[in-house]
């Protein structure tokens, strides 16, 4: 319908009874022809959406000004948001949504005043939210769904008062939930799941009483009470799962006569369940199960609330379900008996007396029924029939298997996984671009953190078997698979999310003492009972009931492994077999470079991503747990300006780390020549800016607050924006002591070393400051701080720098190359990059104060400025200098007792 061989302002274009939305009209546009009196047309929407386009949105879009609408989600659009997006000043709706986009969020859609609309989920986008886009007086809806983007909120969002819906889940957004989230007093939406924020819940939040939705799962830290909903009395949807609420449930909540579903399981709430609940008319979904709740539920219910029934004890000593479907007999000659049932939102079902299943939580969004997955597709990799993986059970947040009435003792539990449900990644399409994460617990220990089954598997349609060792000691079994809001959630469905199971298999590994002849056959028919979805928890119940015993929590084990899979969600863990695959078996026509933390390598993911793979030859003395929970710690460090790491691998004694992949590489190669990038003064200008904000992030704003110590050209990397990015900001916290806080050795690179750090192993942010100085005279002059090939005075830059800065004439230092350049902002730079070099650390600036003086909002103190007196020191004959008769630029670690030759050598 949209005419592309003429006057594209024709036919549908101008037909106002024809919605851009329509569809059948799709790709479609829409023009306003009002302009120039009636005379002139304009291109005001367009529409390009699910028709798995591909390629990059060109620059000619911009020569669309009047544009309004620009809507092209559900495709596999790639490369990154472009800047010039920010030209087109009277959009008011922008949707990218289901794409695969990546970098950073380009700050200039600032720009965009009249903007309403941004959506930007399920990409593969880096770096955090641009604080411009809090400079938006119109904007309303946000989706930043499974995007990728991570940090903090920023705090200019707090201008947004006419924020009416914000959906951010799946995305490793930290910190705080901000507090001005409360003064956005018309929002009727908030979705805050699968994230990394940090409670409290706001008590700000009791201002939004125009909410209808509210949804908060997977809070860290900071418990919250159910206070802050008291006036929320709009709400028609409340889910606060997982979420550290405690205290009790108060009454009031029985006077929300809109609310549909309410959903407080996995906290610690106690006391008795108002009865209140039970009476509620539009009540139809109620999930408290995980808590501490006590009282007897009432006689009389809700008409959409369900009974209790309850089964005798049953003995045995095995148990196999094919989950979510028909009988099947495996090559293996064990029978899966049959679970295909409908569980429907709060389920829990005892069958034929030998084990149960229970299915807690509602598909928000769902479209159809998606209970069971089917797919007739041959799933490779398995030795088992193949009919196992036809099917599968799926859930939306929490799937339990029991086995019951088992002797005590070890067993061990075979679990069957396959990816059904997606296309595969590389299929180039929309839909491949979907994730799917849970955890998996066994007997209440958490086995498996952010389970993949696609990436664990190697792609769709592959089998993937796990098997765990546990220990039955109260004569029943749990297996629990958890939604813990990770993965993206409408594909590619609407609501199609959560844990995935094809198959469990549970055998003891000793012999049983009994015949294993179930007790009160009942003829042989399945009993089922039906437990209500409002535990108390009902499980709990039920298993007090059966086995009379109590439910006790049990206390994890202590193992490495536990630790690990215990550390939260910003960390990421990838397998060998998966990064040996992304590199080509690390080939060395993958490798990107070596340093002395060890060798890098480019590679592809499975979804696409192009990642940097560091293998670490430096083994941590720590133990496994507590070098990941330094990890752990560094990854939620998140910065514009810092090369954001996407995980680790841990098998093995040699360990991995995965960054996000920067196609410019490192700054030393931009700069002396290594590529064929020419950087500009204003780019130059613009990367010591950035760099210098990194630093200041490191020093005075993260937790915790890092020293690089290996600050250098060949550590900084470029985007495709040629954004500066500062890498390998957190290994020194990887290794021991004695490599970490040089009291004994001294780590760094040749020419970047302050000297309090270089003569006495002083190690403070001023050493950094001290290397920031020199990059800084680097990117000036075009060269390294030592280069012998060149006149002798020139050698040493720092003192070539001082040279000309005393003869007043310090732009010479600017590189030749440079066709023009902006004399102030050379002069202010190399003055900064003098006083960051003094001897003494005091006289250094913090980097924040540096940031300042480069913008020219803070005054450089000249009279601070004078010669270091370690460089009148190096002017004696030096018998020594002949060692380096190449550039060093690589990171090396040097024993104390040597640090003063190192030093008289690093300038």
């Amino acid at each position: 319908m949209w005419n592309i061989s003429g006057e594209p302002c024709t036919g549908s274009a101008i037909n106002s009874t024809i919605d851009v939305e329509q569809q059948d009209n799709n790709p479609s546009i829409k023009c306003n022809c009002t302009y120039n009196n009636n005379n002139t047309c304009h291109i005001t929407h367009l529409r390009v959406q699910s028709l798995d386009a591909h390629g990059e949105i060109p620059e000619e879009v911009t020569a669309l000004p009047y544009l309004t609408y620009f809507k092209i989600d559900l495709n596999y659009f790639s490369g990154t948001l472009p800047a010039f997006l920010g030209n087109l000043y009277a959009l008011q709706i922008l949707s990218v949504s289901h794409n695969a986009f990546h970098g950073t969020i380009p700050k200039e859609l600032g720009n965009l005043k009249d903007l309403f609309m941004i959506a930007l989920g399920s990409n593969n986008f880096s770096g955090t939210l641009p604080p411009e886009l809090g400079n938006l007086p119109n904007l309303e809806l946000v989706y930043i769904d499974s995007c990728g983007l991570s940090g903090e909120i920023p705090p200019t969002f707090a201008k947004l008062r006419n924020m009416r819906v914000l959906y951010a889940t799946d995305s490793p957004f930290s910190g705080k939930i901000p507090e001005f989230i409360g003064s956005w007093t018309n929002l009727t939406e908030l979705r805050l799941v699968g994230n990394s924020f940090e409670g409290p819940i706001p008590t700000s939040f009791s201002r939004l009483t125009s909410l209808q939705s509210l949804r908060i799962s997977d809070i860290y830290n900071g418990s919250s009470s159910l206070d802050f909903v008291r006036n929320l009395t709009s709400l028609n949807e409340l889910i606060l799962r997982n979420a550290l609420i405690r205290g009790k449930i108060s009454s009031y909540i029985g006077g929300f006569q809109s609310l549909k579903t309410l959903d407080l399981s996995f906290n610690n709430l106690t006391g008795e369940i108002p009865s209140s609940l039970f009476h509620m008319s539009n009540l139809t979904y109620l999930f408290l199960g995980n808590n501490s709740l006590s009282g007897i539920l009432p006689s009389q219910l809700n008409e959409n609330l369900q009974n209790i029934s309850i089964l005798p004890n049953f003995t045995d000593s095995n148990f196999s379900i094919k989950c979510g479907g028909p009988e099947v007999r495996g090559k293996s000659g064990i029978v899966y008996e049959a679970e295909s049932l409908f569980l429907g939102p709060a389920k829990f079902y005892v069958i034929d007396e030998r084990w149960a299943v229970s299915k807690v939580g509602l598909f928000a969004d769902k479209r159809g029924k998606l209970d069971i997955e089917g797919n007739r597709a041959q799933v490779t990799g398995s030795s088992e029939n193949p009919e196992l993986f036809h099917t599968a059970r799926m859930s939306p947040g929490s799937l339990r298997y029991y086995g019951l009435g088992l002797e005590n003792g070890p067993y061990t539990v075979t679990l069957h996984f396959a990816e059904i449900g997606f296309p595969n990644r590389n299929s180039q399409k929309w839909a491949g671009l979907a994730r799917r994460m849970f955890d998996i617990y066994i007997q209440g220990s958490l086995k498996h953190k952010d389970f993949d089954i696609a990436k664990e598997a190697g792609g769709v349609e592959r089998a993937i078997v796990k098997k765990f060792n546990v220990t039955v000691s109260e004569n029943y079994l749990e297996i629990h698979l958890f939604w813990a809001g990770k993965g993206t959630c409408c594909i590619p469905k609407q609501g199609y999310y959560g844990p995935l199971v094809a198959a469990i298999h549970a055998a003891s590994d000793f012999t049983p003492s009994f015949s294993g002849i179930r007790k009160n056959n009942h003829g042989g028919k399945n009993k089922i009972g039906l437990i209500l979805g409002i535990t108390v928890p009902a499980v709990v119940v039920c298993l007090v009931l059966l086995f009379g015993v109590l439910y006790r929590r049990r206390k994890p084990r202590n193992t490495d492994d536990e630790v690990v899979l215990g550390l939260g969600p910003q960390l990421n863990t990838f397998s060998y077999a998966e990064l040996r695959a992304a590199t080509e078996d690390f080939s060395s026509s993958n490798k990107l470079g070596e340093g002395g933390f060890g060798n890098v390598y480019k590679g592809t993911l499975l979804d696409g991503r192009e990642v940097a793979v560091k293998q670490l030859s430096v083994e941590s003395h720590h133990g496994k747990s507590q070098f990941v929970a330094e990890l752990a710690t560094i990854s939620v460090v998140q910065h514009r300006n810092l090369v954001k790491l996407q995980g680790c691998c841990i098998e093995g004694n040699r360990p991995m780390l995965v960054y996000e992949y920067l196609e410019n590489k490192s700054l030393d190669q931009a700069l002396f020549g290594k590529n064929e990038l020419h950087l500009d003064w204003p780019t130059r200008f613009s990367i010591c800016l950035g760099t210098a904000r990194g630093l200041a992030y490191l020093h005075e704003e993260s937790r915790p607050r890092i020293v690089h110590r290996d600050v250098k050209a060949s550590n900084i990397l470029l985007d495709a924006a040629l954004c500066p990015k500062i890498s390998d900001f957190g290994l020194a916290k990887l290794y021991d002591d004695k490599k970490t806080h040089v009291s004994t050795r001294v780590a760094g690179t040749i020419g970047y070393l302050a000297p309090e750090y270089a003569l006495r192993g002083h190690l403070t942010e001023k050493a950094d400051v001290f290397a920031f100085g020199v990059v800084a005279l680097e990117i000036v002059s075009g060269r390294p701080n030592f280069c012998n090939s060149l006149d002798k005075e020139k050698i040493y830059l720092l003192e070539w720098a001082w040279t000309l800065y005393e003869m007043n004439q310090a732009l010479e230092l600017v590189d030749p190359t440079l066709a023009e350049f902006d004399e102030n902002e050379a002069t202010r730079l190399i003055r900064v990059a003098l006083l960051c070099t003094q001897a003494s650390p005091w006289l250094r600036p913090p980097m924040s104060r540096v940031i300042g003086m480069l913008n020219g909002d803070v005054e450089i103190n000249v009279t601070a400025t004078s010669r270091p007196s370690y460089l009148a020191d190096l002017e004696f004959k030096d018998t020594t200098t002949s060692v380096f008769s190449s550039e060093v630029d690589t990171s090396n670690d040097y024993s104390s007792k040597s640090s003063s030759n190192l030093f008289s050598h690093s300038m």
